[in-house]
């Protein structure tokens, strides 16, 4: 078994174990926050879900949370048997496995794989959706996580798609100015 660390979107287990995902084989859903500074950002274009994803990315004096699942090692990498996806072929191209360390409900310290996007894959100025974002919220509630975590989980998504707003209406008004060549 391998234990895997999620932090966006498959915090959501339902999600994670959809037949079109998992099928099933993430158990054991738990609470688990990083013991390396880390915080999430939306700076990943995601194909599948047609808006920006998460990411984890260096942050001094945060630590991210997400939920904990054992997976077999079969379901992790490589391509998986016919009609069986591993957690590569969800997470795409723009992503690679990594081990973290993170901590459990019970102050634990473990080793786990997650998925974290490649560096020539980020991008700003990209837009998130509610529904993307409502399965990351909804995984962490369901496993216990600190509601000001949820919270900040929230207000990161907004200032990302503000951000992504103000950059549409700066590149707007630059091509505005073609005009007048």
């Amino acid at each position: 078994m391998t234990l895997l660390f999620q932090y966006g979107s498959n915090c959501d287990n339902t999600r994670l174990n959809d037949p079109e995902r998992l099928g099933g084989a993430a158990i054991n859903p738990r609470l688990a926050q990083t013991v390396g500074e880390y915080d999430i950002a939306f700076n990943v274009f995601s194909q599948g879900n047609g808006c920006a994803a998460n990411n984890l990315t260096a942050a001094p004096g945060r630590h991210a949370w997400g939920v904990l699942y054992d997976i077999s090692d079969d379901r992790l990498t490589g391509k998986g048997a016919v009609g069986r996806k591993t957690m590569a072929q969800i997470e795409g191209p723009r992503y690679e496995p990594r081990t973290i360390t993170v901590r459990t409900a019970d102050g634990q310290g473990i080793d786990a794989t997650t998925f974290i996007v490649k560096k020539d894959a980020e991008r700003t100025g990209l837009w998130t959706s509610k529904e993307y974002v409502g399965h990351i919220v909804t995984g962490l509630l369901r496993n216990g996580a600190p509601p000001d975590y949820v919270e900040h989980v929230i207000t990161i998504a907004i200032e990302n798609n503000e951000r992504a707003s103000e950059r549409a209406d700066e590149e707007a008004r630059r091509i505005t100015t073609l005009r007048a060549s």
